[in-house]
């Protein structure tokens, strides 16, 4: 018996947002490093633990529990996180409408291609990402150390998000609240005087340089008027209509849509 290889269609559309979302969307592709970040840094950034401090645990590690026979336990391998028997904690990132390099939905679609034993959620401005907590914590580190966060148009907010779809201030950062972070004219860095949630840490956490406008008009996955618009993507428009007839066929009556 043959069998045919699957090969996913992550995301329709011929500009560059949309070749954009399917890079992203693709295991595959490894993410541009572009800044480096402290494990020190980042503990203090998420702020559920202390640096140094032990991961705390809900359960014994999984090899200690005398679990009954699972036949999908055996198929499948825990993270490093549940082998251990890691709390539930987060990170959630705010994306500006400004030409952010992604955009809520868009990156619960990345977590959930990406990455495994995580739970995302796509809110108008904001992502929340859930999972153990060693886990969560290398998940972090990528996002915030590649192309995928700008340090002006993403932010690390666990409280307080709104924000994203306000105006930029006179160095280009998204409004935050919390005034979590700021612009070192200096060093032209974005720096984290507070943690997600709005705690004060002893000393400013750099999170490096904000791209320029033009850059992040390359690699968003946004359509804008003031960008690429998604009416010039015909591919995907077609796509997107096909979709709401043939929605609008099935609700009226399923038969409809047989042979369309």
């Amino acid at each position: 018996m043959s069998t045919t290889e699957y090969k996913p269609q992550f995301y329709p559309g011929s500009k560059s947002p949309a070749a954009n979302r399917r890079k992203y969307l693709d295991p595959s592709y490894q993410f541009k490093k572009l800044r480096s970040m402290s494990d020190e840094d980042l503990v203090k950034l998420l702020d559920h633990r202390i640096p140094g401090e032990a991961y705390k645990s809900v359960h014994p590690p999984i090899e200690e529990m005398v679990e009954p026979s699972c036949p999908i336990r055996k198929m499948v391998a825990p993270t490093a996180g549940t082998k251990a028997g890691d709390r539930i904690r987060y990170i959630q990132l705010t994306d500006s409408v400004y030409f952010a390099p992604l955009a809520p939905v868009v990156r619960c679609w990345i977590y959930q291609s990406r990455y495994r034993g995580v739970d995302p959620g796509a809110l108008s401005g904001r992502c929340p990402l859930e999972g153990r907590e060693r886990d969560v914590e290398k998940i972090a580190k990528e996002l915030l150390e590649t192309e995928v966060f700008d340090p002006a148009r993403v932010g690390v907010r666990g409280a307080t998000v709104h924000g994203h779809a306000l105006r930029l201030d006179e160095d280009g950062l998204m409004f935050d609240m919390q005034r979590r972070y700021s612009y070192d004219k200096e060093s032209g860095e974005v720096t984290y005087v507070k943690t997600q949630v709005g705690n004060p840490v002893d000393k400013p956490i750099s999170v490096g340089k904000p791209s320029s406008e033009e850059e992040l008009k390359k690699v968003t996955v946004q359509y804008r008027v003031d960008g690429v618009s998604l009416r010039t993507d015909e591919e995907l428009m077609g796509f997107v209509q096909r979709l709401h007839w043939l929605r609008t066929l099935a609700g009226a009556n399923p038969e409809l849509v047989k042979g369309v």
